[in-house]
C-alpha cells in the first residue's frame, strides 16, 4: 500500500480547488470549503479527483484506482450520514417536534378509500387552495378508523368530499422510505364540519331569496291536467319504482318522459342539472325529481347550490318526492311542490289528474241533467198546452151550441107569434111564409152545422201544430246535447292549450292536436295542411295520429 501524500498542496492546488468548488456549489447555498484529509493518489503530480468533479474538469489522466481510493476516503470522513443516519435525525427531529397528537385544519384537495378500507387525503391551506404549488399534507387513515368516521358522517347527514375543510387530530410522523412527512388520522372534528355544511346551507337560503329564486317556483300556474310528465331519477331503484307505481294505479293515460339521472355521489348534483336542463322546452306539464330513502349523506346533492338553482330557475313547475319523513333538502325548499316521499309524490300527479278527469265527468253529468229536465218541462208545457186548447175549444163549442139553441127557440117564438098575430093576413101568404120560413131555417141549419164544421176541426189542427213545435224543440234541444254529437259521429279537436279548433287558419307542421271522440280522445301531430279550394287543391298531406288511451 502506497503512503499517504502530505496534506501540504500548492497553492495553485488551492486555488482550483475553491474555483472548482464555486463553479459546483448551488447558488442557493453557501460555500463551504473542502475538508482537509488524507487523499490517495498513483501519482504525485496528478490533482486528486473527487467524487463530486464532473469528466474532463482536470487536464491530467486520472486512473480508476485512483478514483475509488477517492471515493473511500470521502466515506470514511467523520462529518459524512448515511441516508438511514440523515433520516434517523429527522425522525427524531420530528418527534420531538410533535411528541403527541396535533390539531390540523385543511381544505381536502383529493381523497381515495382503497377496498381495505383505508382512506388517504391531500390537505392544502382554504386559502391556497387555487395553487398547485400549494404545500400538501398526505393523511391517511387506517380502515378501523376511517369506519368510525363514517359512521359519525353518516349519522350528521353529512359526507366527506372534496373542496371540504375539515379539522383533524392525528399524529406527525416522518416516512422514511419516501422521506416524507407522514401525518395518521385519529379523528375528524364531525361538529365542526356541520356548522360549516349548517352555515353553507344557510347562506345558500339567504342568497336565493335575496335573488327572488326562493319562492320563484310557487309563483308558476300549477298544471291542472299533469297528464306530461318529466321524471328525473335513476331507473330501476325504489324511489322511481314508487313514483310509477302511483300513476300506475290511477288508470290514466300518462306520458312521461324520463332523464336518467345519479341521484347520489360526488357527480349527482352535475347530473340532476343537467337532467332537468334537457327537460327544458319539451311540452311537459310538470318535472318530478324523486329519490327514494337513504342517510342523510345519501341525500346531500339535493342540498348543493346547483341542484337549488337549477329547480328554482327551471321554467317549467318542478314537483319533488326526496327520502322519507322527516328529510328536507333546498331542492325541496324552492320546489313547486315538496313531497315526503316519491309514492305521495307520484299519487298527488295521479290525484289531480284524476280530480280534472272528474270534474269533466261531472260536468257532463250536469249538462246532460239539464237537457233531459229542459225536455221534461218542454213536454209537461206543451201537454198542459194542448189540454188548455182542447179545454178551450170544447168550451167555445158549448157556448156557441147554447147560443144557436137559444136563437132557434126565440125564432121559433117569434115565428109563432107573428104566425098566431097574422094568421089572419098571412092566410093568402101561410104557403109562401112557411116555403121562407123553410128555407130561412134550412139555411140557417147549413150554417149552424158549417160554423159547426169548423170548430170542431180547430182544436185537432191547434194540438198537431203545437206537437210539431214541441217535437222541433225536442229536436233542438237533443242537438245542444254534448255527448249526443259525439255519438253521432262527430269530433272535437283542440290544440295543446285545449282551445277547440274551427279552422286551419294558424296551423303549421308539427302542431300537436287531440281529437275527442265518443269514445276516447286520440293525439295527432300535423304533418301537412289542406287548404278547401273550389278550383284547385294545394296539397294532399295527411296526418300522422297515434292514439292514446283516456280513462
Amino acid at each position: 500500500m502506497e503512503s499517504r501524500p502530505s496534506s501540504t498542496r500548492t497553492r495553485s492546488e488551492v486555488n482550483l480547488r475553491s474555483t472548482r468548488a464555486a463553479t459546483t456549489q448551488p447558488a442557493h447555498r453557501p460555500h463551504h470549503r473542502p475538508t482537509p484529509g488524507p487523499r490517495f493518489t498513483t501519482d504525485p503530480s496528478t490533482p486528486w479527483v473527487g467524487r463530486n468533479d464532473p469528466a474532463g474538469f482536470y487536464p491530467g489522466p486520472v486512473s480508476l484506482e485512483s478514483r475509488a481510493r477517492r471515493l473511500m476516503a470521502d466515506g470514511d470522513a467523520p462529518d459524512a450520514l448515511t441516508v438511514t443516519q440523515l433520516y434517523d435525525r429527522v425522525g427524531r427531529a420530528v418527534r420531538n417536534a410533535f411528541p403527541g397528537d396535533v390539531w390540523v385544519t385543511g381544505e381536502v384537495r383529493s381523497m381515495k378509500v382503497l377496498t381495505k378500507g383505508h382512506c388517504f387525503l391531500d390537505l392544502v391551506d382554504p386559502a391556497q387552495a387555487g395553487d398547485p404549488g400549494a404545500p400538501t399534507l398526505g393523511a391517511k387513515c387506517w380502515a378501523g378508523t376511517w369506519r368510525s368516521v363514517r359512521v359519525s358522517l353518516d349519522r350528521l347527514g353529512l359526507a366527506l368530499e372534496v373542496g371540504m375543510v375539515v379539522r383533524v387530530r392525528g399524529e406527525v410522523g416522518f416516512y422514511k422510505a419516501r422521506g416524507s412527512i407522514d401525518f395518521v388520522v385519529r379523528e375528524l372534528d364531525t361538529e365542526a364540519l356541520l356548522g360549516r355544511v349548517a352555515a353553507e346551507r344557510a347562506r345558500l337560503v339567504r342568497a336565493l331569496v335575496d335573488e327572488d329564486l326562493y319562492d320563484r317556483q310557487r309563483r308558476l300556474r300549477s298544471p291542472t291536467l299533469p297528464l306530461r310528465v318529466g321524471l328525473v331519477a335513476s331507473p330501476g331503484t325504489e324511489g322511481f319504482n314508487d313514483f310509477m307505481g302511483g300513476l300506475e294505479g290511477s288508470g290514466l293515460a300518462f306520458d312521461v318522459t324520463v332523464t336518467p339521472t345519479a341521484v347520489q355521489g360526488r357527480n349527482a348534483p352535475a347530473k340532476v342539472v343537467s337532467a332537468i336542463a334537457q327537460l327544458q322546452g319539451r311540452p311537459l306539464d310538470v318535472i318530478v325529481l324523486v329519490r327514494g330513502g337513504g342517510s342523510k349523506a345519501d341525500l346531500a346533492a339535493f342540498d348543493q347550490e346547483a341542484v337549488a338553482r337549477a329547480v328554482a330557475t327551471s321554467e317549467i313547475p318542478v314537483w319533488t318526492g326526496i327520502g322519507h319523513t322527516g328529510d328536507q333538502s333546498v331542492a325541496d325548499e324552492v320546489a313547486h311542490r315538496a313531497f315526503i316521499t316519491p309514492t305521495e309524490c307520484g299519487q298527488e300527479v295521479a290525484r289531480v289528474a284524476l280530480d280534472y278527469w272528474h270534474g269533466i265527468e261531472d260536468a257532463g253529468a250536469v249538462l246532460a241533467r239539464v237537457s233531459r229536465e229542459q225536455v221534461l218541462h218542454a213536454d209537461k208545457a206543451s201537454a198542459a198546452h194542448r189540454r188548455s186548447m182542447a179545454m178551450g175549444a170544447r168550451i167555445q163549442l158549448d157556448r156557441h151550441a147554447d147560443s144557436l139553441g137559444h136563437r132557434a127557440r126565440h125564432l121559433r117564438t117569434v115565428v109563432r107569434g107573428q104566425v098566431n098575430t097574422h094568421a089572419r093576413h098571412l092566410v093568402m101568404a101561410a104557403d109562401a111564409g112557411v116555403r121562407a120560413t123553410r128555407r130561412a131555417t134550412l139555411d140557417e141549419e147549413a150554417r149552424l152545422d158549417s160554423r159547426a164544421r169548423r170548430l170542431g176541426g180547430l182544436p185537432a189542427r191547434i194540438l198537431e201544430v203545437e206537437g210539431l213545435r214541441a217535437e222541433q224543440r225536442r229536436r233542438l234541444l237533443g242537438a245542444y246535447d254534448y255527448q249526443r254529437q259525439l255519438e253521432r259521429g262527430y269530433s272535437v279537436t283542440r290544440d295543446r292549450s285545449g282551445a277547440v279548433l274551427r279552422s286551419v287558419v294558424g296551423l303549421a307542421p308539427g302542431t300537436v292536436l287531440a281529437s275527442q271522440f265518443a269514445d276516447g280522445t286520440i293525439g295527432s301531430t300535423v304533418t301537412g295542411i289542406l287548404v278547401n279550394d273550389t278550383n284547385d287543391m294545394n296539397d294532399t298531406n295527411d296526418t300522422d295520429d297515434t292514439t292514446k288511451g283516456t280513462k
